[in-house]
Formats: C-alpha cells, sequence, structure tokens
C-alpha cells in the first residue's frame, strides 16, 4: 500500500507553476492537446491571480473557491480588447465560467495527489448554477423531442418575424440546417466543424464519409446518414456557390465547406449565433440552451439511449477512452425505471401459476 504524499506548503504561485510544467509535459507527450494547454495556463494564472499568489495553496477553502469564482464571473473577459462589444458584457459566459472551473478542479485534483493540499477544496465548492438566462440546463444533452424541434426549426424562416424577415443572412436556411444536423447526428467539436473543408468529404452515388481532423492531430472518419448525405449535397449544389462568389479569390474560402454570408469560413462564434436563433424559434415546450457542445453531449446520449455500443460512441466522438464517453452521457429520465423493470431476472419474482 502506498503512503499517502506528505503534505508540502507551497504557495499558489509555486503550485501553478509546478503544475503547468506538468500540462506541458503531457501536451508534449500527446496527452493533452496546445488547445488545452493554452485554456489550463490562461485559467490556472487567473486562479492564482485572483486567490493570492503568495497564500499557501493549503490554506485556500471551499468558500474561497467560492469567490474566486464569482469574481472571475462577475470580471469583463480580458481576452477582448473592448468588453462592451461582447454579448453578455456584464460578465463571462456561463460555458466560459464552466470551463474555468474545470481547469480549476483539475489543478486541485493535481495538488491533492502530489501532497499540496491536505484535502481537495473543490468537494466543498458551491455546485455550479443550473439555469442561465432563464433556459433550464439540468441535463447538458437535448431530449429527443427538443433535438427534433431544433433540427426542424433550422430548416425554416420565421413567420412573420421581423427581426428575421430583415437580416442579412435570412437566406442561408441549407448552411444552418447542415450545421444543426451535423452537430447533432455525428456530434463533432465546434472547432472540428469550422475546420471542414471540401476535399475532407468523400462523395459518392452510395455512400458519403467525412474525415475529421480532431483534437491532437488525430483523424477518424464517419459514415453519413442518406438523409444528412442530402443536406449536405443540397447546400453545395443550391447555396456555397452563391456564398463563394462573395470572396472568388479567397483560397480559404474555397477550402472551407461552411461559408458565412460574407464568403468566408464560419467560426465557432457564428455556430452559436445560429444555434441561439433556432432556440428562439423552438416551441416554449422544447426551448433550452443549446450550444455545440449541448449537441455533442446530445448525441452521444440518445445513441446510448438507442442501445449503441458506448466504444462505439466514442469512435464517433473522437474519445481515445470510454471514460471520456461516460462524462458525455446525461442519464435519460425515466431510464433507471426501464432498466429495472427489464432486470434479467424480474422474470424469475413472478408468482407462479397455479
Amino acid at each position: 500500500m502506498v503512503a499517502p504524499p506528505r503534505l508540502e506548503r507551497i504557495t499558489v504561485a509555486e503550485a501553478a507553476d509546478r503544475y503547468l510544467a506538468s500540462v506541458a509535459a503531457q501536451t508534449l507527450r500527446g496527452v493533452l492537446s496546445p488547445t488545452t494547454r493554452r485554456s489550463y495556463e490562461r485559467d490556472v494564472a487567473e486562479f492564482a491571480r485572483l486567490a493570492g499568489p503568495t497564500r499557501v495553496l493549503d490554506d485556500v477553502a471551499g468558500e474561497d473557491v467560492d469567490d474566486v469564482l464569482l469574481r472571475y464571473q462577475t470580471t469583463p473577459d480580458g481576452r477582448y480588447a473592448d468588453a462592451s462589444r461582447k454579448p453578455g458584457s456584464s460578465g463571462r459566459s456561463a460555458m466560459t465560467v464552466n470551463r474555468f472551473r474545470q481547469s480549476v478542479t483539475r489543478f486541485f485534483s493535481h495538488a491533492a495527489r502530489e501532497g499540496w493540499v491536505q484535502a481537495d477544496p473543490m468537494q466543498w465548492a458551491s455546485p455550479p448554477a443550473r439555469v442561465r438566462d432563464g433556459l433550464r440546463v439540468a441535463r447538458t444533452a437535448l431530449s429527443a423531442g427538443s433535438a427534433a424541434s431544433l433540427l426542424e426549426v433550422s430548416a425554416a424562416r420565421a413567420p412573420g418575424d421581423p427581426a428575421a424577415a430583415a437580416r442579412r443572412d435570412q437566406d442561408l436556411q441549407l448552411r444552418d440546417r447542415l450545421v444543426v444536423a451535423l452537430l447533432l447526428v455525428l456530434g463533432p467539436r465546434v472547432s472540428e466543424l469550422e475546420r471542414a473543408n471540401l476535399d475532407d468529404f468523400s462523395r459518392e452515388p452510395d455512400q458519403t464519409r467525412w474525415r475529421i481532423q480532431g483534437k491532437g492531430g488525430h483523424v477518424r472518419t464517419v459514415t453519413l446518414s442518406p438523409p444528412l448525405a442530402a443536406a449536405l449535397e443540397e447546400y453545395l449544389e443550391r447555396l456555397r456557390p452563391a456564398l463563394l462568389a462573395r470572396r472568388p479569390d479567397d483560397p480559404d474560402a474555397r477550402r472551407a465547406l461552411l461559408l458565412s454570408w460574407r464568403g468566408r469560413r464560419i467560426d465557432a462564434q457564428a455556430v452559436r449565433g445560429l444555434l441561439r436563433r433556432c432556440v428562439a424559434r423552438m416551441p416554449a415546450q422544447y426551448r433550452r440552451e443549446a450550444t455545440p457542445h449541448a449537441l455533442r453531449h446530445t448525441t452521444a446520449t440518445l445513441l446510448a439511449a438507442e442501445g449503441w455500443d458506448v466504444k462505439v460512441v466514442a469512435e464517433l466522438l473522437g474519445h481515445a477512452s470510454i471514460a471520456t464517453t461516460g462524462v458525455y452521457l446525461d442519464r435519460i429520465e425515466g431510464e433507471l425505471a426501464a432498466a429495472i423493470r427489464a432486470h434479467p431476472l424480474s422474470a424469475a419474482l413472478e408468482p407462479a401459476e397455479t
């Protein structure tokens, strides 16, 4: 049995430096992607600043973490030169705060293993909020009904909506429907979607495949269902040529699968924007927050509910470990009761016929 590490009372700044050195080493070994490394570096450095770099890490309690999280949430994002131009400029977005919290959680898990703290203070920190902007977020994944509703509204204009009628990109339904369908059916990361190029797709009469440039340089190939392949073809034939005509000499636009109204490669911000517009048109009973990451959760959860092997789901999502996929599988309402009813020994409890 391995003895627990002896407590080493080091400052927050020193602990952050040591932890980020281990993050850098994991990145060199290919365990973490450069993008993940940059997120951890930014978040842990910000945590050290807010918590007090000269403070002893072991003295940081759960209520101190809550204070740091609150101050982080209400501080404008320094990555934006003009915070007033950023949507929700009164503070940081829920997605950004959640990412920051996850980075801090990993930092303290590492600190506990190394013996820099006697106990992980994250276990006493307040749980994250479950409601954002009036939309339900108790479950990350959308229900099947909400997912179907999102697909339906993505392919239709908002009738009688003056704001929608005034938008210059009101004729982008073919693109928006394709984006929502790809996110819901195949569950790619939003970064994989914005990086997608035309030559990543192998389009044959009986099969269309997408070679996805994944996280950490890993590549996976997925097959599009016939309806999804048809949505792709319709976008490529009826809309993309008109979008490309706005920037015909842009080499990146010629390569890119998804283009904006101005003919540029679509970015993550545009994807989130089109999802917000779609959510606003959903019926009230189905309406809830729908981020690209939530749709990735939806893909995993709905496929698991249909009986897909978790290994197949992991391969579809591009996860190296099925343990990672497990995090994406939200509990489906009523599934526990259904599982108990279907238990293989339930029949043995039936009363014998007389």
